[in-house]
């Protein structure tokens, strides 16, 4: 029988091995701290995440997804870009100051590059061609953000992190890999640590400092944490939407002079934000699935692996404050009916097809110049699950998109379903990242602050810098 009384003493813990969770370890060892840190992580080292569904060709399920959790989180391991802009990335600005964030961003950006990043910057050096796609952007009533990227690409990404994780590790950080978070211990409007749980049974760690850094993937968690605690916060915005699949001959343009085109719109007749996130030329479209078997898109591309297809989310920011006030929920129920009308796999449907009220049926897609990259994908009607608000003004911000990259609405364009982004639990905090519960931090995409690899880093990196310098 496993010992389930086992308590583990660390001076700083730290849920979630994400950028976030990550570089505030890195920030502790960097300012020469020498205190214990540990993290737990629910997934495995980064060595071992490798996802079955490329040898067997379908998704086998793990538990938990080797996609979304484990060592560098789930945006690095799918695709890893670093938006190297302060514009980008969420909210995180607003809370630290916008010149401070970009001066940050250039550090962290800087460690990437000591770790073995690729010094290849995309979307710079074509100034005119910019200027160009803004003019069409304006003009079909879009803005564009263009913003550098640095692509590590999703094999480099992993022997990436590879390196960071081995010298955490050598540096003495203590990884408690395969171990779920199950609370925070909070007594009196203190922190006092965590329970976890592995195969090995329960325990408690007792922290100086508590650090959350669970990601999307835990701010379903974190959420529960919050409403049980009394650990302030309010309710964020969600997005819903789908991922849209063309040639790259339709974005070759865009994909040369930008490589990731950021558009934003706030089309008819409700005029919601609907935004372009996480694109990817030449790559491929994939599947991530969350607790409770729910299964959603994303996209990733390979540095070296190429397709014949681009892939980009079109998502659609919902706001609910009242009397309804839990945004994740609701994105979690419109995955599920998706996911139901697709026997457990994701969604694909043609745009032609949509607009003409008509499922797509696998023969179609077989006879379509966009062959898709998630062979599993079940061809289908996408717009019998989707809400209708998001479902109309994603397809208004298709039409206007296709007046920016011609082609980008053919026919035969194809969008898949689910998209959500669960990052909608703003937590409040000073600009220190001190909640109002002593000794608990929370931080990147669980936060409510931060959107993507880039932002997360910056935060935990501070947040490591600055439980440095109190510790002296």
């Amino acid at each position: 029988m496993a010992d389930t009384t086992t308590t583990i003493h660390t001076d700083v813990a730290i849920v979630g091995a994400g950028p976030a969770g990550i570089f505030t370890a890195l920030g502790l060892i960097g300012k020469g701290d020498t205190r214990s840190i540990t993290i737990v992580e629910k997934g495995l080292p980064v060595e071992r995440r490798s996802c079955p569904k490329a040898k067997v060709g379908h998704c086998v399920h793990c538990q938990p997804c080797r996609i979304t959790t484990g060592f560098s989180g789930a945006g690095a391991f799918s695709d890893g870009k670093l938006s190297l802009s302060r514009e980008v990335g969420g909210d995180l600005p607003d809370l630290i100051g916008h010149q401070f964030a970009q001066d940050t961003i250039d550090r962290v950006d800087q460690m990437y590059l000591d770790f073995g990043a690729d010094p290849h910057v995309e979307g710079l050096g074509h100034a005119d061609d910019v200027v160009e796609i803004r003019r069409r952007a304006i003009s079909a009533g879009l803005k564009l953000v263009d913003c550098p990227i640095r692509h590590l690409g999703t094999e480099k990404a992993q022997q990436l992190y590879a390196r960071i994780e081995k010298h955490l590790l050598d540096a003495g950080v203590n990884a408690l890999f395969e171990t779920e978070c199950e609370e925070v211990v909070i007594e009196g409007g203190v922190c006092h640590g965590l329970v976890v749980r592995s195969r090995d049974g329960e325990r408690r760690i007792v922290a100086g400092e508590t650090i959350v850094a669970t990601g999307r993937r835990g701010a379903s968690w974190f959420g529960t944490m919050c409403d049980e605690h009394g650990i302030g916060h309010v309710a964020g915005p969600v997005d819903v939407g789908v991922r849209v699949e063309v040639r790259n001959e339709v974005m070759e343009r865009v994909n040369d002079v930008l490589y990731e085109s950021k558009l934003i719109g706030y089309p008819n007749p409700y005029k919601n934000k609907v935004r372009t996130f996480c694109q990817n030329p030449g790559g491929f479209v994939s599947q991530e699935n969350y607790d409770g078997g729910l299964a959603v898109v994303n996209g990733h591309s390979f540095k070296d692996r190429k397709s014949p297809n681009t892939n980009v989310a079109v998502l659609c920011t919902l706001n609910f404050k009242s009397p309804f006030d839990k945004p994740i929920l609701y994105a979690q129920r419109v995955s599920e009916l998706v996911n139901m009308l697709g026997a457990g796999h994701i969604l694909v449907q043609r745009f032609g097809d949509i607009l003409d009220g008509k499922r797509t049926w696998p023969k179609e897609l077989s006879q379509s110049n966009v062959v898709p990259t998630l062979p599993d994908a079940e061809a289908g009607d996408i717009t019998a699950a989707m809400p209708m608000r998001p479902m109309v003004e994603i397809i208004e911000f298709i039409k206007a998109v296709d007046r920016v990259v011609p082609g980008f609405a053919s026919y035969e364009t194809l969008l898949y379903a689910p998209e959500v982004k669960f990052y909608s639990n703003r937590v409040q905090m000073d600009e220190n990242f001190d909640t109002n519960v002593q000794h608990l931090h929370c931080l990147g995409d669980s936060s409510g602050w931060t959107r993507g690899l880039m932002m997360a880093s910056v935060m935990g990196l501070l947040m490591g810098e600055k439980l440095a310098d109190r510790g002296k």
